[in-house]
């Protein structure tokens, strides 16, 4: 289960990295539709790692402001982190 939570969460991170890359390419290059393009797909595909990390496994940052909140804080489904026994 470690091994699958960290892979999605490494790939967040590449993707994330990509979509700053394109971002700073951007602020010289703002004309460059391929690169507007990409990097529309990039944050696509961003916002849809994250909301299927926090379907998985809860919210990636504090306070509520996760991509499924619905209001300034949400209680999470059990288990909560310390109940999980470790598996390794």
């Amino acid at each position: 289960m470690m091994d699958q939570k960290q892979a999605l969460l490494d790939k967040i991170r590449a993707y994330e990295f990509a979509a700053v890359e394109l971002n700073l390419f951007l602020d010289t290059h703002p004309g460059n539709q391929r690169a507007v393009n990409d990097f529309n797909a990039y944050a696509a595909q961003i916002a849809a790692l994250k909301q299927q990390y926090e379907r998985i496994y809860g919210p990636l940052i504090n306070f509520g402001f996760g991509s499924g909140s619905k209001c300034p804080w949400q209680w999470i489904n059990e288990p909560w982190p310390w109940d999980v026994v470790n598996e390794g």
